[in-house]
Order: C-alpha cells, then sequence, then structure tokens
C-alpha cells in the first residue's frame, strides 16, 4: 500500500464522522506545548480484557472488545469498554456487579490490544504507519519513524486527532521541553489514527497549515472551518 494511500486513510478515519455538508466542525483548544499530562492507556476496540474476580473466581474471564465498544460478560452482557482506562472499566465493572456479589473484587488487565495505528510524518527519517501496539508517546513515535532529521523545527511538532465528540482538533507539543522534563508528564500519549507531523520551519498560522495538509492528502473539495487556539 503506498504512503500517499495510507495517508489518506488514517485522515479521513476522523474526518469522515466530521463532515457534514462538505464542512468540517472543530472545537477550540489551547496550545498544550508547555504542559500536557501523561494520559492513561484507553481501551479499543479488539483489545483482548483479561477480567479477574478475585472472590469469585468461577466469573473470570478473557473477552475482546466488540466493534461496538461493548464486552459481554457473566451476568453483565452488555457493558461498553472501549474509550475507558483499565481503572475505570474496573469501576464500572464493579457498580454493576455490587447487586449480585457481597464483594466484587474486580481488576481489568488488556492482555494484547488491537492493531491501531498512527501515521508520522514530515521532517523524520521514515514517515509512515507507526503500529500502537499498547502505549505509545510522541517521542516513541517519532523514534519509530526513523527519529526527526536535523532539519525538524521540534519545538513546534502537531498532533491531529478525532476529540470525543468526533471533531478534528490539533495539540501542538514542544520535544525539546518533552526531553528536559524528566518525570515525562509532557510525553503526551497517542490515540489511534493520531497523525503526527514534525515541521521544517515555523508554522505561522496553524489553522491554515492544517486546511492545506488535509487538502493536499485528501484530494476531495470540501470547505475547511477551524477555530483551534494557539
Amino acid at each position: 500500500m503506498s504512503i500517499n494511500l495510507v495517508k489518506l486513510l488514517i485522515i479521513s478515519v476522523f474526518l469522515t464522522a466530521c463532515t457534514t455538508h462538505n464542512n468540517i466542525a472543530t472545537e477550540h483548544m489551547n496550545s498544550m506545548s508547555t504542559s500536557v499530562p501523561l494520559q492513561e492507556y484507553l481501551i479499543q476496540p479488539g483489545d483482548s480484557l483479561d477480567i479477574k474476580f478475585f472472590y469469585n473466581p468461577e466469573l473470570n474471564d478473557l473477552v475482546v472488545v466488540r466493534p461496538d465498544g461493548r464486552i459481554s460478560l457473566q451476568l453483565a452482557p452488555e457493558i461498553p469498554a472501549a474509550g475507558q482506562t483499565p481503572a475505570q472499566l474496573t469501576s464500572t465493572l464493579e457498580k454493576r456487579y455490587e447487586k449480585e456479589l457481597a464483594n466484587p473484587g474486580i481488576t481489568v488487565i488488556v492482555r494484547s490490544f488491537s492493531s491501531q495505528r498512527v501515521y508520522v510524518d514530515g521532517e523524520v527519517n521514515k514517515p509512515g504507519m507507526v503500529a500502537l501496539l499498547g502505549p505509545l508517546t510522541v517521542l516513541q513515535s517519532i523514534a519509530e519513524a526513523g527519529g526527526a532529521k536535523d532539519t525538524a523545527k521540534t519545538d513546534q511538532v502537531l498532533i491531529i486527532r478525532k476529540s470525543k465528540d468526533n471533531k478534528p482538533q490539533a495539540i501542538e507539543v514542544n520535544l525539546d521541553e518533552i526531553r528536559k522534563a524528566a518525570d515525562g508528564s509532557q510525553n503526551l500519549l497517542l490515540a489511534p489514527y493520531d497523525v503526527v507531523f514534525v515541521p521544517k520551519s515555523t508554522i505561522a498560522n496553524v489553522n491554515q497549515f492544517i486546511d492545506q495538509y488535509i487538502r493536499r492528502n485528501i484530494p476531495i473539495p470540501f470547505g475547511v472551518s477551524y477555530g483551534i487556539g494557539f
């Protein structure tokens, strides 16, 4: 599969749900280049989950998250799982089972991850798809893409992703600051189908750049109205 086709597919993922009458709605978002918390992994469709009941081992189960984001367990056939952290799903399950069990005592372990991808583009040595086999930070994704070139402007890297309400958003991160933060607090975890773009020079107008980037990679006519604050 060609790089251009792969790029088209991955960008189309977060645009498909956002386009209505050839327009893309976006949300306002402040720059996160100075402080980005390290998030926990969010469960995805296709992930394999090991559900353990400490005091009721007969209910233990190994399940795969369905395409609709749900899992089915004994006594609880329809549980939303995708989009939650393992800790959040644990809490959800304990509340669901508290009526049936005196002490649910549940833990959720992600045993295997679905074949999600992110795309790394721009001033990297090997632009292309990077497998998301588990928690993956922006620095790790760039390393998987062969590292940033000497010509890269690493203090203004853009991450383009689909937000929770299915609207495109951009996050600006500073790789130099990430490297200085010994605790990894600014090393953003990537989400499935994120696009990481490492520029060659300063991007004066982020909104205009994203508009041009998407138009260049998706050969269909549409209007774009970005309202992303940086």
